[in-house]
C-alpha cells in the first residue's frame, strides 16, 4: 500500500488516482492515516461482500463440524459477562 501526505496527493491527484487502480493509496494528514483511495471495481467488490449472507447449505459438513468444535481463545474470557 502506498502512503502519501495530503499536500502531495493534492499536487499529483491524477497520479495517485491511477495508482489506486492497482493498489490502495493511503492519504495521510499530520502523519496519520486519514483516507484510503481504492478503485471503483474494488469498492464494488467490497460492497457486494458486505451484503453476502451465507446459509447452512453453503457450508460443507466438515465446515460445520469445525465451527461446532471451535473454542474461543483464553483472552475472550474477559467478555463472558456480556453473555450472562
Amino acid at each position: 500500500m502506498i502512503r502519501v501526505a495530503a499536500a502531495e496527493f493534492q499536487k499529483n491527484i491524477g497520479r495517485y488516482q491511477d495508482m489506486a487502480l492497482t493498489q490502495p493509496v493511503t492519504v495521510t494528514r499530520n502523519g496519520r492515516d486519514r483516507t484510503v483511495i481504492i478503485s471503483a471495481e474494488e469498492y464494488s467488490r467490497l460492497k457486494r461482500r458486505d451484503r453476502e449472507v451465507l446459509g447452512l447449505e453453503d457450508f460443507t459438513q466438515e465446515d460445520l463440524e469445525l465451527i461446532l468444535a471451535a473454542e474461543p481463545p483464553p483472552e475472550a474470557a474477559q467478555y463472558d459477562h456480556e453473555v450472562e
